[in-house]
């Protein structure tokens, strides 16, 4: 199959696949005319390029499991430099959750301190000759 063709099965653009081509990840066959030339392997390559990026792999990260592909085994995913892929990618995603929890205690601390502040004006607005509870943005009293 020609380029387009390809990218259209795929789900991509003509561009992604030079793009593919030139680094090393779709192989670079050309017909008796000069044009590129696909076949189902190829297609098969694509859509496991495409699933790994949609789970947040990077270009690069998807080179052990294509060439698992390409060394005919049945799945990308079943040769051992993919496996170090997914172990790492594990571990990044361990990781940023970690980050994201201690980026969610700070905003539910602050949180927190601001609704105790906002109650103890409120409070203080009770008592006779006591602050008047407000909240200005933008000119406009809230």
């Amino acid at each position: 199959m020609r380029i387009g063709e390809l990218a259209a099965r795929a789900g991509t653009t003509t561009r992604a696949l030079r793009y593919y081509e030139a680094r090393g990840l779709l192989p670079a066959r050309r017909d008796e005319l000069g044009h590129r030339a696909y076949d189902e392997r190829d297609l098969r390559l694509l859509r496991q390029i495409r699933t790994l990026r949609e789970s947040g792999f990077d270009l690069e990260e998807t080179r052990p499991f294509v060439e698992c592909l390409r060394a005919g085994h049945p799945e990308g995913d079943s040769c051992p430099a993919s496996l170090v892929v997914y172990r790492r990618k594990l571990d990044e995603l361990d990781a940023l959750i970690g980050e994201l929890g201690a980026v969610r205690e700070r905003v539910a601390g602050q949180l927190a301190r601001a609704e105790r502040a906002r109650d103890e004006l409120a409070a203080g607005s009770l008592v006779p000759g006591g602050p008047e509870p407000g909240c200005e943005l933008g000119g406009q009293e809230l």
